[in-house]
């Protein structure tokens, strides 16, 4: 598809044909593995706001994305992880369960871009996927001791931002404030910030109040 590789793409006119024509899907989703740059770019674009405003059509390609997650490229590895995070919304058949640990090894891993977007898109997984809230949880909260990388403090940031998302719905909120309020001591400027705002807005929050 040509039109891929043009600056002023229509993102939204392309996912709208890819609604109607399977051979255009299948040309995205072929797109996200190009080496040319702008293809894999808009392929990825397209592809996002696929999964966000109609994640069925990419359903049944699950299996195809998740292989991704294997990639040796970090790039495509970060296309494969948001991805898979939208379609959890629709995970009917439990596909998410066999790919977990593959999923999180990302999060434990050197790799600072893709480690931190795992985090980033961990609390959207633990709304649509409440079944894995705990495991979740203690995966975030276990940054410095599982990921192997060098910008722990960075990936926490990303961590707190996840953990907002779905923290009234967790029973026990005390290790997570914990967590939450040690990062109000964080090298990163970014990550404090972070954890000042979180804990305004739920510092006073203890397990079993609403």
């Amino acid at each position: 598809m040509p039109e891929l590789s043009k600056e002023d793409i229509n993102i939204k006119g392309i996912a709208g044909k890819a609604l109607q024509d399977e051979k255009v899907l299948s040309e995205l989703l072929e797109g996200i593995l190009s080496k040319a740059d702008a293809i894999r770019y808009t392929s990825f674009q397209v592809l996002l706001l696929l999964s966000e405003t109609h994640p069925d059509i990419l359903y049944p390609h699950w299996d195809y994305i998740a292989d991704l997650l294997g990639s040796t490229n970090n790039y495509t590895k970060y296309i494969a992880v948001y991805l898979i995070a939208n379609l959890t919304k629709i995970d009917t058949e439990n596909k998410f369960d066999e790919i977990f640990d593959t999923y999180y090894s990302i999060l434990e891993g050197k790799k600072t871009m893709t480690a931190a977007h795992v985090a980033a898109v961990s609390g959207k997984i633990a709304r649509y996927k409440p079944v894995f809230k705990e495991k979740i949880t203690e995966k975030l909260l276990s940054i410095d001791t599982i990921h192997k990388g060098s910008q722990k403090e960075l990936i926490k940031g990303y961590a707190i931002h996840a953990l907002d998302e779905y923290i009234e719905d967790v029973e026990n909120r005390e290790p997570i404030l914990k967590f939450v309020q040690e990062q109000l001591q964080s090298k990163s400027p970014k990550t404090r910030k972070t954890a000042e705002k979180f804990l305004e807005k739920w510092g006073n929050f203890s397990s079993g109040e609403v």
